[in-house]
């Protein structure tokens, strides 16, 4: 069975026409998705979500919690504790307002996608459960931009933990694709007290999965995902705690990951430099990208898969 790697299948017609001069790359989009983490006595594991099936991109395929920037997050002051904004600056390679917007941005995804809050009254303190009528009334607020998430937290007295955050990797969107996003990923561990659910209108199921049991899952085509996520859950497979990931971070490479794309013959040769299991050859003229299909179902028809 084909692995659930997936691939739209429009893009052999785009990969062509970037090739040719006729598709102009856009620009992409600052963004960030968190990799959230909880210890178990089998090991940690690791909070997804699955795409509805009805999304326009990578329907049906697990993901993190994650978003674009808000650009409003990039020059109001935030409480903020742990690494500075120099350090983080330096850290994801951008200018300091840069990387106080990137890094509000984890949280606040987190925060509406998942429920979950990296913030606290204080800099060495957590808010506990934020399930109640007021937080899920601002919740709301920060999801419809009413409410940015730098004023969410002046509201609520808030300090950002940000030394609850690892900066993991960082994925760009091809060239060829319509809509791109420049995405920092971060590895974080779930707060004592709190709780995670599905809060995204994105998501139509979240489940706890053990990296290496994800992996496994989509090496034998059972869950469908694009190749940062399985990349990233490869990378969290070896370390026995959520600590051990938060700790190993500041060590791992960012620069950032591109797929390179070329024709060949009869076929289009897609690769993503420094991940060889991802190179893809598609023949021009796909109708359907191989191993959509059969992940799809997989996921669907797979017993004790996960719920």
């Amino acid at each position: 069975m084909a692995n659930g790697q997936w691939f739209p299948r429009d893009w052999p017609e785009r990969i062509r026409a970037l090739a040719d001069g006729t598709l102009i790359p856009v620009a992409p989009k600052r963004a960030a998705t968190v990799m959230l983490l909880k210890d178990t006595d089998s090991g940690p594991v690791v909070h997804m979500l699955r795409r509805r099936a009805s999304m326009a991109f990578a329907g049906g395929a697990y993901a993190y919690p994650g978003g674009g920037v808000d650009p409003r997050d990039d020059d109001r002051h935030v409480r903020w504790a742990g690494p500075t904004r120099a350090w983080w600056a330096e850290r994801l390679g951008v200018d300091e307002t840069a990387a106080q917007a990137i890094v509000c941005a984890a949280v606040r995804e987190t925060y509406e996608e998942a429920g979950v809050l990296l913030a606290g009254p204080t800099p060495d303190s957590v808010v506990g459960d934020t399930t109640g009528a007021d937080w899920e009334a601002d919740r709301a607020a920060v999801v419809a931009r009413d409410l940015s998430f730098a004023e969410f937290l002046d509201r609520r007295g808030l300090v950002l933990r940000s030394d609850l955050l690892g900066a993991w990797t960082r994925w760009i969107t091809p060239e060829f694709e319509p809509r791109r996003y420049d995405t920092w990923f971060f590895v974080a561990a779930l707060p004592e007290g709190q709780r995670t659910r599905n809060a995204s209108t994105e998501a139509d199921r979240t489940v706890w999965i053990r990296p290496s049991d994800a992996a496994a899952s989509y090496d034998k085509g059972e869950l469908l995902m694009m190749p940062p996520t399985i990349a990233t859950l490869r990378g969290l497979a070896p370390h026995a705690t959520a600590a051990d990931a938060l700790a190993a971070a500041p060590d791992l490479d960012l620069t950032p990951v591109l797929a390179e794309a070329r024709l060949e013959d009869d076929e289009v040769v897609l690769s993503w430099p420094g991940h060889d299991e991802f190179t893809k050859h598609i023949p021009l003229g796909t109708a359907e990208p191989t191993g959509t299909v059969e992940a799809i179902e997989a996921i669907e028809t797979t017993p004790g898969g996960p719920a």
